[in-house]
């Protein structure tokens, strides 16, 4: 079986240009083992087989390991750290026209509420956020901009009523939040980083990592900053050798390029 996932995971990289060795063996293992169950296939070579000729099941395999969760301001504490010191330090550093950019951004509930958050301290048509993801459905789903009141559970309540409309049971984002946000297709384990940014913000993803692959993207992240910017990571990502990969650490969230 060990050998057959080997040959499975050389298999997903031609396939995909997704490299599973860079993430943590067990947890992705059963994750892509119960989707393999779930259709009731068996064996990771009928499984290749079936995602090259079944165009519905590769998306959705695509999606369940890029593991899309995401919500509007998720962990609440944090953005109030950013909206209060952040991001005034920022303005006062590099002016009103910061470059940010959101990795993997899922749905896109990030890069709005960075949007939204940025728009307390500057006029909307000062913001442009980068958003990027390895899965383009789930940006095509950001583009449209239509979310659960789950999702913007945590949305400030002066935000909501200014930037959604309520669509049955769901909520639409305005055009003008959407219209800050480009959205584009990375791939943070194998593609070129952009450079010259003020802010970076990828939250809730590394986790899946391996050591080795996290270290990595960190220290891209940091020849992606500007001298001064910052790095603002997930609630359980901190980096505890920070120093070996180019931060300083201003608290367990935020990381700084000296």
């Amino acid at each position: 079986m060990a050998y057959d996932y080997e040959y499975f995971k050389r298999e997903i990289l031609a396939l995909t240009t997704i490299d599973l060795n860079c993430y943590k063996e067990k947890q992705m293992k059963r994750r892509i083992d119960t989707l393999i169950s779930k259709h009731k296939i068996v064996g990771y070579d009928k499984y290749v087989q079936a995602l090259k000729t079944d165009r519905a099941l590769f998306e959705e395999f695509v999606s369940y390991i890029t593991i899309n969760v995401s919500e509007f301001y998720r962990n609440p504490e944090q953005w109030k750290i950013l909206d209060t010191q952040i991001i005034p330090e920022l303005i006062q550093k590099f002016g009103k026209n910061l470059k940010v950019w959101s990795a993997a951004c899922s749905t896109g509930d990030e890069p709005y509420s960075l949007v939204m958050a940025l728009s307390r301290h500057v006029p909307l048509d000062h913001i442009r956020i980068f958003a990027t993801d390895l899965d383009k459905q789930v940006i095509a789903k950001a583009k449209v901009g239509l979310y659960s009141e789950k999702s913007i559970a945590a949305v400030p309540e002066d935000m909501k009523r200014k930037y959604f409309t309520q669509v049955g049971p769901s909520y639409k984002i305005s055009d003008a939040v959407k219209a800050r946000v480009e959205f584009k297709e990375h791939n943070l384990l194998k593609d070129t980083y952009p450079s010259g940014y003020h802010l970076i913000v990828c939250r809730n993803v590394l986790i899946y990592f391996t050591e080795e692959a996290k270290d990595e993207v960190f220290r891209k992240f940091c020849r992606s900053l500007a001298v001064g910017g910052m790095l603002f990571i997930g609630s359980t990502e901190q980096i505890m050798n920070y120093k070996d990969v180019g931060f300083e650490r201003k608290n367990s969230f935020f990381y700084q390029k000296p």
